[in-house]
Order: C-alpha cells, then sequence, then structure tokens
C-alpha cells in the first residue's frame, strides 16, 4: 500500500504550512460560495403537499414546526422495501442533536415515499429521534426530483434532463429500472404564511455534509475509496454510498 513519504518534522512543517494556505484559500471560497447561495432567489411553494406522520397528516407549513426554516433530507425508501437505503441511514446517524438547529430557528426533517407504518418500525430498529415523515401517495418526491418515474413526470436528477445526462456519461442515474429513488436535499423558508423553496442539493453535494465522510477527508489514508488519489491508498475498508461495504449500524461486527 502506498502511504506518505517519512520526513523530519522541519520538513513536515514546511509541506503542512504550504498546505494551510491552499486550506485557507478554500475556506475563503467557500465563504464566497455560501454567500451566493444565501443570494440564489427563491420560488413560492404553492402545491398542497400531504404527509403523514406519528400525529397525523401535515402539510408541508406543519414540517417546519413554528419555525422559519426547513431543511428536509429525501431520505430513500421505496414503498416496496422493508428498510431504508444503508447509504442514507449512515447520513442519518451522522445527524446529532437537533437543538442546534432549532435553537437557530431551523427544522430538520426526513420525508421518504414508503408509508408511515414502515419508516416507524425502521426508525425504532435504528433508534433515531429525528422526525420522519411519509410522502407516499403525493407528487412530492417527483417534484423535488428524488424518485424519478418517467410515467410521472418527465425525468430529471441534479438539474439535467435525461437526455444530458445520457450525453454527459451519467445515465446511470436515469437508465436503472424505474420507479428509481435518490437522496437529496430541500431547504425552505416561512415567510408569514407562506413557504419558499430556496435550495436542493444531490449526488455529491450530499457527501460533504457527512461526518464520516468529513473526518475521513483529513487522514493520511482518506476515504479508503479507488477513485481517491494518491493512488494505492484504498485498504478495503472503503465504502462508496450504495455498495455492498456500506451497512446498517447495528449490523457492523464492531
Amino acid at each position: 500500500m502506498s502511504l506518505p513519504e517519512i520526513v523530519s518534522r522541519e520538513e513536515w512543517l514546511v509541506a503542512r504550512r504550504a498546505l494551510l494556505a491552499r486550506e485557507k484559500e478554500f475556506t475563503r471560497a467557500r465563504d464566497e460560495l455560501n454567500a451566493d447561495r444565501r443570494r440564489l432567489p427563491m420560488v413560492e411553494i404553492d402545491k398542497d403537499y400531504r404527509f403523514e406522520g406519528p400525529q397525523g397528516p401535515v402539510g408541508l407549513p406543519g414540517l417546519f414546526d413554528g419555525r422559519a426554516q426547513l431543511v428536509i433530507y429525501h431520505a430513500m425508501f421505496d414503498p416496496s422495501w422493508e428498510t431504508g437505503c444503508r447509504s442514507c441511514s449512515a447520513f442519518i446517524d451522522q445527524i446529532g442533536h437537533l437543538a442546534h438547529l432549532r435553537a437557530r430557528g431551523t427544522s430538520l426533517v426526513l420525508v421518504s415515499r414508503a408509508p408511515l407504518a414502515k419508516i416507524e418500525r425502521f426508525r425504532a430498529r435504528m433508534g433515531w429521534t429525528v422526525p420522519w415523515f411519509s410522502s407516499f401517495g403525493s407528487d412530492f418526491n417527483y417534484d423535488f426530483h428524488v424518485t424519478l418515474d418517467e410515467s410521472v413526470c418527465p425525468v430529471e436528477h441534479n438539474y439535467r434532463s435525461a437526455e444530458e445526462h445520457q450525453r454527459a456519461g451519467t445515465d446511470y442515474f436515469v437508465s436503472s429500472e424505474q420507479p428509481f429513488e435518490l437522496p437529496g436535499l430541500s431547504c425552505f423558508l416561512r415567510v408569514d404564511d407562506k413557504v419558499f423553496h430556496t435550495y436542493s442539493t444531490y449526488g455529491r453535494g450530499l457527501d460533504v455534509l457527512g461526518s464520516t465522510t468529513s473526518f475521513l477527508d483529513l487522514t493520511a489514508l482518506g476515504r479508503q475509496e479507488g477513485w481517491e488519489k494518491p493512488e494505492g491508498r484504498a485498504t478495503g475498508l472503503g465504502a462508496p454510498a450504495g455498495s455492498p461495504q456500506v451497512r446498517y449500524h447495528d449490523e457492523y461486527d464492531d
């Protein structure tokens, strides 16, 4: 296995300070990107989406739970499945205590297409307390392009049509058997009695939000996946999203 070069502490400090300068550039660029994200215009939601929660039916405004902002993680859970997606489950494990978001006027909930009874059984098994709602029977997943089904609406994912994905060589998103579930994250703002959609992200826009990948990106071996550079660091412990190496947290040996 390829490992980092062994050097003296003095040589390491020279290299580390050079990397620190690049990290600071990246931090400033990230701050500018975040500012541009906040400058995005917003779109009013005028459709009456209905969700099923433990306390009964609720509309999109009800998911805010009285707060100004709402973050929805679109967790993959097809109605025909008995459990949710393993990769989405690994993401949900990392969410942490919601009090810190709520103190800043922001609610976070999960939404999936599976019926509520299946969601509740799986949530109990995983021990999660994050609010989780079913969008079963509504247009919500299709309108936000996390359930792809040409029989319901034209296929679009990550702001590209099926034809654009085919030209870009990313048609694995759109060529699988339908309906096809995908993860995503959407943000909303409530102003008086109106709800606005401000942002959605998909694909690798999500992996920077998880603490596992963020921690691994700081280590010498990284995520231990074959696509990473420098080559030769993969140890067989990598677990790309959707791969068999990703398990539910109660299925790992240790």
